[in-house]
């Protein structure tokens, strides 16, 4: 019987890791969620198309570790659907496959909610096809299998059937299986496989910090071992592994392997993010900004209404230009307001976004520093020129007052402010157990905040052996007074600059 005034779930598979491979029903559902309640496997970059009004529930496990068990998931996913609410439990993978999808849609019919089934692209056919691997292949096997190898094999409750799967089957995927790895290839072994049977283990499969290592029944279990591989992972087993030097595609990037963490603002989609993976790297994102409108707006609503008596509008930043224009919108103006003002941008993106709003821009300095465009007004006449600055709360004072010294009229605007964020916790968790090659800033706010959200020993565990890229002189600046060696940082402060430098600094090295 249906439980009058429910809610209800919807039990969504979130893809393997690669966000390009969620369904547009997840997508859709994601956007329109109250609940979302996601798995330690859920990418944090499939996170961010959640409805920002959602609320958010982490309920990661892993060997040793669960921030809830499976009952206290069931008894939450069911309280939040009698509250009346859409909920979105999304899962790693395919609900359905090995997700415990099952379990939970049984809960739910025997509670009277309704739920719908939304599958997911699993990890057992993503993630060696990611790694160059055909689970089925013409000249070498018709059958594949796929196995938990999470649950402990001599347990009655496994219900496998080794000599059928060691004889019968020619590719095996085993999910969950690293802790359990060396029984895995013993009882294959010992059942009748062949000791030199390929084998391949790949970790992060589909995300660009995808990792494969190759080996043989016989000695894969050690080559994990040595080489200090840890889940999440899955393991290939047959002749197929063999095709993979052939048709490797995914990890053959020039970055490939170098593990990036990127400092930004919340609310971006991080270009820098895009062009690193391109090359292969593994990017963390860790959000140590989130920008919000001021609370207070008097001078910026102020100097709105007198806009046609400005003879210039100085944005430093795309921060500046997006909340500046929002607020003229909120005040019921639009572009026309700006009459002949002439406009001025510090650095080619932020030009861009004021070219988005279809409007000309003035000035650009070759130099995309404040001492580029001071550099330029002192070739203007700007002796009782009124020039405003929409800006952030905090920042440097070098053009308003290089501005005022040749005889303008200066109105600085607070129209934004940055606070530090809450980290998610799946980023916390990676930031404590990867290794990082470089961390990247693209503003003093980046290196500041970073110190403010994350914890200090865990800062001090990257830096031990991370190179730190800074994007110009004054972010880098402040990274050495923070007490950061900066060892890359481009000619241009852009971030396409940003990331060619990276890359050259690991083929130089």
């Amino acid at each position: 019987m249906k439980v009058k005034d429910s809610g209800k779930v919807y039990l969504v598979g979130a893809g393997p890791g690669d966000p390009g491979l969620l369904t547009l029903r997840g997508r859709e559902l994601l956007s329109r969620a109250d609940v979302v309640i996601y798995d330690r496997l859920a990418s944090p970059r499939i996170m961010e198309l959640v409805n920002p009004g959602a609320e958010k529930i982490y309920v990661g496990k892993r060997i040793g570790k669960h921030v809830a068990n499976q009952n206290e998931i069931n008894d939450l996913i069911v309280e939040k659907a009698r509250e009346g609410r859409k909920v979105v439990r999304l899962k790693g993978g395919d609900p359905f496959i090995f997700g415990r999808g099952g379990e939970e849609a049984q809960i739910l019919a025997a509670q009277g909610i309704p739920f719908e089934i939304v599958p997911g692209v699993t990890s057992a056919i993503a993630v060696p096809a990611y790694a160059g691997i055909p689970l089925t292949h013409r000249s070498f096997t018709a059958s594949v299998a796929f196995i938990t190898g999470h649950r402990r094999f001599d347990s009655s409750e496994a219900g496998v059937d080794w000599e059928g799967l060691a004889k019968g089957v020619g590719t095996l995927v085993f999910l969950m299986g690293m802790s359990n790895l060396p029984n895995i290839t013993e009882k294959l072994i010992k059942f009748g496989r062949n000791p030199d049977t390929p084998v391949a283990v790949i970790r992060w499969g589909t995300t660009p910090l995808q990792e494969s290592l190759i080996g043989t029944l016989a000695d894969i279990a050690d080559r994990v071992k040595e080489n200090r591989f840890k889940p999440p992972a899955i393991i290939v087993v047959g002749d197929v592994c063999s095709v993979r030097d052939d048709i490797n595609w995914f990890e053959r990037q020039p970055l490939l392997g170098r593990k990036v963490l990127v400092t930004r603002t919340r609310q971006q989609a991080s270009s820098l993010v895009l062009l690193l993976e391109r090359k292969g790297a593994g990017c963390i994102e860790c959000p140590t900004i989130e920008v919000r409108m001021v609370q207070e707006t008097s001078v910026l609503d102020s100097a709105i209404s007198d806009l046609a008596g400005y003879d210039w509008i100085v944005f430093s930043s795309s921060n500046a230009v997006k909340f500046f224009f929002r607020r003229i919108d909120e005040l019921g103006n639009d572009i026309r307001a700006l009459g002949n003002v002439k406009i001025a941008a510090v650095g080619s993106s932020t030009a861009d976004a004021i070219k988005a709003l279809h409007l000309k821009v003035d000035a650009v300095p070759e130099n995309f520093r404040a001492e580029g465009l001071l550099e330029f007004f002192q070739g203007q006449d700007m002796k009782g020129r009124r020039v405003l600055i929409p800006r952030a709360v905090v920042a440097r004072e070098l053009l308003p007052e290089g501005l005022r010294e040749l005889g303008a009229q200066v109105t600085v605007a607070p129209a934004y402010e940055t606070v530090p964020p809450e980290i998610a916790p799946q980023t916390l968790e990676l930031l404590e157990e990867e290794e990082i090659d470089v961390v990247t800033f693209t503003s003093s706010s980046t290196v500041k905040n970073l110190f403010k959200t994350v914890p200090e020993n865990t800062i001090k565990r990257i830096m031990s052996r991370a190179r730190v890229a800074c994007i110009g002189p004054v972010t880098a600046k402040t990274a050495k007074k923070m007490g950061l060696k900066v060892h890359i940082m481009p000619e241009s402060s852009t971030i396409p600059a940003l990331v060619d430098a990276i890359e050259m600094d690991f083929q130089d090295r």
